[in-house]
C-alpha cells in the first residue's frame, strides 16, 4: 500500500423502495417496531452489503410502557410519526442497550415528546449521555443499571439486565423479559437483511447472511462474545429479539451453536493478531474494523482491544502470545490518548521484534499521533506488514476498502515471515512449547484468596484451585512463593477463597502495582477474621490442613517455585444466584 492520506469520497446509496416502519405483535403486551430501508446505510458500506436492513425497536405496554433501542437518525421521523397511537407523555421508560452518536439524534427528538421518561442504561452509557451537549437537562432523569438489575413493569413484565461489553460496544446490555421469555439481544444474533419476515420462518436460507454479520461485528471479539453467550444461558428464552435483521424463534438453538462453533473456528486459527486500539469520535473503531476484516477474511484469529477500559494485564498478555499487533490512535491535542501511550509502552516492553507490527489512525488537522506510533516502533526495529494508514475525518468505502486490503497484506507478510523463521527452530524448543501449550488447557476458577495477619488484610489473584475432598469438602490451591505464600502454609491458617464473577472487573484490583486492592471494593469480614468480597460470585472459609513444596526446584535444591494447600472448606455461601465463574484460559502452561 502507497503511504498517503485516505481523503473521504462519497458512496451514493441505491434506493428500490421506500422506508417504512413494521409493526407486528411478538408476545405478551409486546410488539416489534421494525425500521426498514433498502438503501445501503452506513454500516452496509463499511461492510460492503447492499441487502438494506432493517432497525429493531420494541414496545412493551403493561402497567407501565418501556421502549427498547429507538432507530438511529435516518429513521427518526418515520419511526416517531408510527408512534402517534402512543402518548408518549406517558411514556415511563427508554432502554438504550447501546449509545451511539447516531441514536442521540433520535434520542433528542424523543425526550421532547416525552418529557417525563426516564433513559434506562449502563454507566458507560450514562456517561456519553450526560457529556452530550444537548442534555444537560437530563442528566437527573438517566438511571443506571447494573449487571442482574430488574425493572418491574407490571403484570410478570419484570425485566432483568444483564451486562454484555465487547470492545466495540463498551456500554452493551441486553435485556431479558420473564414474562414473554424474550430476550433483547442488541447487536448479537442479528442480520443485516431487509424482507417481509418478522421471523426466521425461512432460517435456512439466511446461513450466509448470518455468518457475514457474525465475522463483520464479532469475529474479532470472541473472548467478549463467549462471555455474553455463557451468560445467556440462565435465561430460558423463547425468543431472541435482535437489533437487525428477524427475530430468532425457529432456529435458536441452532444459532446458539453456530455462534459457539464460529467463536471456537476463529481462536484456533494457526496466526493470531492483536488489534489495540482507542477511539475519540468513532473513526478509528471503524478503521479497525476494517483491517480486522482483512485479517478475518485471510483466515487469522484476531483480538480487538479497546485500550480505554482493557487492564494492562490483559494487554501484556495478548501481546505475549500474539503473532502480530496492530495499533491505532486517534490524534488529541497533538498527541495519541494516554491509553494508548501505555499500551505502547506495553508493546515495546513485551512485543519480541520478531512480530509484525502496523499502525493506524484518524485525525481531524495534523494527525501527530499516527507518526508518534510509526517513529517509535520503527526505532525499536519492529517490520510493518503495511505502510501506516492515516484517514482524515471519516472513513468512506474506498478507504475501507484499502483498510481491508491493508489487512490482507499484513496476513501474507506474516507468513512469510514465519517461513523464513522454522528453518530456524530446534526441535526439542518445539516440544517444549507444545507441551507448555498442552498444560496451559488446563483450566480453573478465578478466585481472590485473602488472608489476615497481624490485623494485615492480603489478597492474591489465582486460578489454581480444585475441589480436592467431598467429606470433609476441601480444596487444593497453589501459590507461588511471590504471592506470600509463607502465610497459609502452616496447618491452622485460615483464609477466604472469594470464587470470581464473569462479567465483573474485581481481578483488575489485585495487579502487582496496586498496593490498595481492597479500596475500590464492597467487603465484610468473615467469621476467621479474613474478608468476603462482596462482588464475588461466591465464597469459602478454609482452614489449613498440610502442605507440599512443589516444582523442580523443590527436589534439586529444597527451593520450590509453589506451595500446595490442601485447606478443609469451614462454611461458604453463594452471593449471586445467577452468576457464571469465572474461568481463566491460558495459552501456555509455562506462565501464569
Amino acid at each position: 500500500m502507497v503511504r498517503a492520506t485516505i481523503k473521504p469520497t462519497s458512496t451514493k446509496p441505491t434506493s428500490t423502495k421506500p422506508r417504512d416502519v413494521q409493526i407486528s405483535e411478538i408476545g405478551a403486551n409486546t410488539q416489534v417496531l421494525r425500521s426498514r430501508t433498502w438503501d445501503r446505510l452506513k454500516f452496509e458500506v463499511e461492510y460492503s452489503r447492499q441487502k438494506g436492513t432493517t432497525s429493531n425497536s420494541y414496545l412493551i405496554q403493561a402497567d407501565k410502557t418501556a421502549l427498547i433501542d429507538p432507530p438511529g437518525q435516518s429513521f427518526t421521523r418515520i419511526y416517531l410519526e408510527t408512534l402517534v397511537h402512543l402518548d408518549l407523555k406517558r411514556l415511563d421508560y427508554i432502554i438504550l442497550q447501546h449509545v451511539n452518536p447516531n441514536r442521540l439524534a433520535t434520542i433528542k427528538i424523543l425526550a421532547g415528546y416525552a418529557p417525563h421518561a426516564t433513559i434506562i442504561c449502563s454507566k458507560l452509557a450514562a456517561k456519553a449521555l450526560k457529556g452530550a451537549l444537548m442534555f444537560p437537562q437530563w442528566k437527573s432523569r438517566v438511571r443506571v443499571v447494573r449487571d442482574n438489575e430488574s425493572l418491574d413493569l407490571g403484570q410478570g413484565h419484570q425485566l432483568r439486565f444483564i451486562r454484555a461489553t465487547t470492545p466495540r460496544w463498551v456500554d452493551g446490555l441486553c435485556t431479558y423479559d420473564p414474562q414473554s421469555k424474550i430476550l433483547y439481544t442488541d447487536k448479537f444474533f442479528g442480520v443485516h437483511l431487509c424482507d417481509e419476515s418478522i421471523f426466521d420462518h425461512n432460517w435456512k436460507e439466511l446461513d450466509r447472511d448470518r455468518r457475514f454479520y457474525f465475522d463483520c461485528l464479532h469475529a474479532t471479539q470472541t473472548k467478549q462474545l463467549g462471555k455474553a453467550l455463557a451468560k445467556f444461558k440462565a435465561f430460558p428464552s423463547k425468543i431472541y429479539a435482535p437489533a437487525h435483521g428477524p427475530l430468532v424463534k425457529y432456529s435458536l438453538s441452532r444459532f446458539n451453536y453456530d455462534y459457539h462453533s464460529w467463536c471456537q473456528q476463529k481462536t484456533s486459527q494457526e496466526f493470531k493478531v492483536v488489534l489495540l486500539y482507542a477511539s475519540a469520535y468513532g473513526n478509528t473503531a471503524t478503521i479497525a474494523n476494517a483491517i480486522a476484516q482483512g485479517l478475518v477474511q485471510s483466515e487469522v484469529a484476531v483480538e480487538s482491544i479497546n485500550c480505554e477500559l482493557a487492564s494492562t494485564e490483559e494487554i501484556t498478555e495478548a501481546i505475549q502470545t500474539c503473532d502480530g499487533f496492530i495499533i491505532g490512535s486517534p490524534t488529541l491535542g497533538g498527541h495519541a490518548p494516554t491509553q494508548i501511550q501505555t499500551a505502547l509502552g506495553i508493546v515495546l516492553a513485551n512485543a519480541t521484534k520478531t512480530k509484525l507490527a502496523g499502525v493506524f489512525g484518524s485525525y481531524g488537522w495534523s494527525g501527530e499521533a499516527i507518526d508518534q506510533l510509526e517513529n517509535k516502533l520503527r526505532d525499536a526495529h519492529y517490520n510493518f506488514g503495511f505502510e501506516p494508514i492515516r484517514v482524515r475525518f471519516s472513513p468512506q468505502a474506498n478507504t475501507l476498502e484499502e483498510c481491508k486490503q491493508a489487512g490482507r497484506e499484513f496476513t501474507q507478510k506474516l507468513k512469510k515471515t514465519k517461513k523464513l523463521r522454522i528453518p530456524r527452530q530446534a526441535v526439542t524448543e518445539t516440544q517444549i512449547d507444545r507441551t507448555a501449550q498442552a498444560v496451559g488447557r488446563i483450566i480453573g476458577s478465578i478466585c481472590v484468596l485473602t488472608t489476615c495477619n497481624d490485623e494485615c488484610h492480603r489478597g492474591v489473584l489465582t486460578s489454581w484451585v480444585s475441589q480436592a475432598t467431598f467429606n470433609p469438602p476441601g480444596v487444593m490451591i497453589a501459590v507461588a512463593k511471590e504471592q506470600n505464600a509463607y502465610l497459609i502454609s502452616n496447618p491452622g491458617d485460615k483464609f477466604v477463597l472469594n470464587i470470581l464473577n464473569e462479567g465483573r472487573s474485581v481481578r483488575k484490583n489485585f495487579s502487582a502495582q496496586n498496593n490498595a486492592p481492597f479500596d475500590s471494593l464492597t467487603t465484610k469480614t468473615a467469621n476467621n477474621g479474613c474478608l468476603i468480597i462482596e462482588e464475588a460470585l461466591a465464597y469459602l472459609e478454609c482452614t489449613v490442613q498440610s502442605y507440599l513444596p512443589s516444582g523442580d526446584r523443590a527436589l534439586s535444591n529444597g527451593r520450590a517455585d509453589h506451595v500446595l494447600i490442601y485447606a478443609v472448606v469451614e462454611r461458604g455461601e453463594i452471593l449471586e444466584k445467577n452468576g457464571i465463574t469465572a474461568i481463566r484460559h491460558r495459552k501456555s502452561g509455562s506462565r501464569y
